[in-house]
């Protein structure tokens, strides 16, 4: 669906995205994660046609030209005319997005009714709170029912109870269009993508599959406790790496391979050691980000 290659902008002397290359295909669900300057805005301003860039290839659809009409857009401060009304505001949006006046009726009240606002069309959007703007920007974005739908940090601003909800909405709305996002919520990116794609100074430091991500970073550990002390015995276990004793009956530990979980139990019942505890930690998100990122 979208291809990109070598994309890259540049502001007198800065480079805020350089070179970044990467594929999305229909109905993925792909997240931009990066700190602040990574250069996540500057890349979906250009994906949707807002930024020219300075560089680089982008294909959408098989075509080397953005169609802004098959893209819905959510920057991160949606801006809104507060004398509108929700319905109105649609409606606007509907027409520059080449909607027939027919249409567009049609559309506003169905995406009000998609978002959760159907019982506030006619409210003025002066009076809305900060999730019901959010909401209602989700709602300017898919009046059109584009098949790219590009969000811009879209629950950055929001209190858990909107999160909750704009992510539902993000979860559904992949079953019918691909969506690409941007967040520095990392919690919140591995529970709605299928796709990361990482960015630090402009550059992409992983793209792919958040499955290929975890298993290629992942480094699991184990946690082991005991009734007896494990000092003196269990750092000496030519598999068992990087322990630490945070009591002397109790370690966290790495194994050179997963299989020789079986050679160490068996190793405890053999010096008469009570496990009173063992299990595998893994890794979050946030812990194998950082470690990508060199953070």
């Amino acid at each position: 669906m979208l291809s990109v290659k070598g994309l890259t902008k540049v502001y007198q002397q800065h480079k805020a995205v350089d070179h970044l290359s990467f594929d999305i295909k229909h109905h993925q669900s792909v997240a931009l994660l990066g700190p602040n300057g990574a250069g996540k805005t500057t890349t979906l301003q250009m994906l949707s046609g807002l930024l020219t860039p300075t560089s680089g290839q982008i294909q959408f659809l098989g075509r080397k030209t953005v169609n802004r009409s098959r893209i819905g857009y959510l920057p991160q401060h949606p801006a809104f005319f507060s004398w509108m009304t929700a319905e109105e505001y649609l409606r606007f949006a509907g027409r520059l997005s080449d909607l027939s006046r027919r249409d567009v009726q049609e559309k506003s009240r169905e995406v009000l009714r998609y978002v959760g606002l159907e019982k506030c069309g006619d409210r003025k959007i002066a009076g809305f709170s900060g999730g019901m703007k959010q909401r209602l920007g989700l709602a300017q974005a898919l009046v059109h029912e584009p098949e790219l739908l590009i969000l811009d940090e879209p629950v950055s601003a929001l209190d858990p109870s909107g999160r909750r909800e704009v992510l539902d909405l993000m979860k559904d709305l992949k079953k019918r269009m691909t969506i690409l996002f941007s967040t520095h919520v990392l919690h919140d990116a591995e529970q709605v993508c299928d796709e990361i794609i990482m960015l630090k100074n402009g550059t992409a430091r992983w793209t792919g599959p958040l499955s290929e991500l975890k298993t290629k970073h992942q480094t699991p550990s184990f946690i082991l406790s005991a009734e007896e002390s494990l000092e003196g015995w269990l750092e000496e276990l030519p598999y068992v790496t990087g322990l630490t004793l945070d009591q002397p009956s109790k370690a966290e530990f790495h194994l050179s391979d997963r299989a020789y979980v079986r050679e160490l139990l068996a190793e405890c019942l053999r010096r008469n050691v009570s496990v009173l505890h063992f299990e595998q930690k893994t890794q979050s998100l946030e812990e194998i980000y950082m470690k990508v990122m060199g953070l």
